[in-house]
């Protein structure tokens, strides 16, 4: 039985509220463009509140926003290419991969679920991507969720209906179906109980585990089964919310704003029992695909919105279930950039 060597995929997710801003300057550190890490392999951009007035938004449906054109910009010299994008309004969600892993990406969906004005509206909700990397199913979730520290079950309803939405075609028809699902985005869960002061306080001396009880998904993940599987890292920065323009202070205007943790990333790899009980048996290697997270971190720095970035650096070990690609390229003769060039290519059979 010939051994099939596991994957390693780095993997970098960047979750932003860009408050309609324009983008700025430079990502390098955003993007970890200067890290000595391993090159990665896939990033993952999820933006909320991209400038969505008629005017831009019309624009932006005629040509790439000025978000994904400033991000291919970046990446597209490091040999990156956008796999995939999808954009409800404000929310926005973008995948760029190393070219050399596209002959092993298939069944590529978007979908997008509204839950703004009773669904009518799409400020507020879900776009996701799907896909089979290497054989293994993998879905990603960028969501922004109602605001305000009082509707923590209606951010719970709106994520559960986001949950139910279907992608076309039979064989992973929704989120939870697939073998890995990243979660992320503006959830807008906010810290209960404890009064502004108190937060803050526990914020300059970095005790935020005196925080972290009171966070309302940390309480919710506890009651609520839906969210029992999903994991997360420990926040150990800052509250990402709300920040003055251009600074480091928290929301200093009349409303003063109670910092919160609204900007997350969390995972669920689907459990293997359940996978073999529906086929009867069990897998023989335990593990087909393994999350681990590097690094979960916000990035202080970026003040063109009242929140900061948060990004998370993840390892995708899997085995792969596709190695040969769909489509052979083999390239004519001598190439040179001057002259047309020729290439020969092979597909499989089906």
């Amino acid at each position: 039985m010939s051994t099939v060597t596991p994957r390693n995929s780095p993997l970098h997710l960047v979750t932003w509220n860009v408050g309609t801003a324009s983008p700025p300057p430079d990502v390098t550190s955003l993007l970890q463009l200067n890290s000595v890490s391993p090159t990665t392999d896939m990033y993952v951009i999820g933006l909320q509140e991209v400038n969505s007035k008629i005017t831009n938004f019309l624009s932006d449906l005629a040509f790439d926003d000025p978000w994904s054109i400033f991000f291919m910009t970046v990446l597209s010299p490091l040999g990156y290419i956008k796999l995939s994008s999808v954009r409800m309004q404000g929310l926005l969600l973008l995948i760029f991969v190393k070219h050399v892993h596209l002959p092993f990406i298939r069944d590529i969906h978007t979908h997008y679920t509204r839950t703004g004005l009773y669904g009518y509206w799409g400020n507020k909700g879900g776009v996701s991507i799907r896909m089979s990397l290497f054989g293994h199913m993998i879905c990603f979730m960028n969501c922004h969720l109602p605001a305000h520290i009082e509707n923590t079950e209606q951010r719970l309803d709106d994520f559960e209906k986001i949950l139910e939405m279907q992608f076309e075609g039979e064989n992973v028809p929704s989120p939870l179906d697939h073998e890995v699902l990243f979660w992320f985005g503006d959830l807008n869960f906010r810290i209960a109980d404890y009064g502004i002061h108190f937060v803050r306080e526990s914020i300059n001396n970095k005790r935020f585990s005196l925080l972290w009880e009171k966070d309302q998904l940390n309480m919710a993940k506890k009651n609520e089964p839906f969210l029992k599987e999903f994991k997360e890292g420990p926040l150990q920065f800052k509250p990402t919310y709300k920040f003055d323009l251009y600074s480091e202070v928290y929301d200093t205007s009349e409303k003063k704003r109670k910092p919160a943790w609204t900007d997350r990333i969390l995972w669920k790899v689907k459990n293997l029992s359940e996978v073999a009980s529906k086929e009867g048996e069990f897998p023989e290697e335990e593990n087909l695909i393994s999350v681990t997270l590097n690094n979960y971190v916000s990035h202080m720095s970026y003040g063109i919105s009242d929140h900061k970035p948060v990004t998370g650096t993840f390892k995708l070990e899997m085995k792969p279930l596709v190695s040969d690609p769909l489509v052979t390229l083999n390239p004519e003769g001598e190439w040179s950039a001057e002259h047309d060039v020729l290439i020969r290519y092979s597909a499989v059979p089906d």
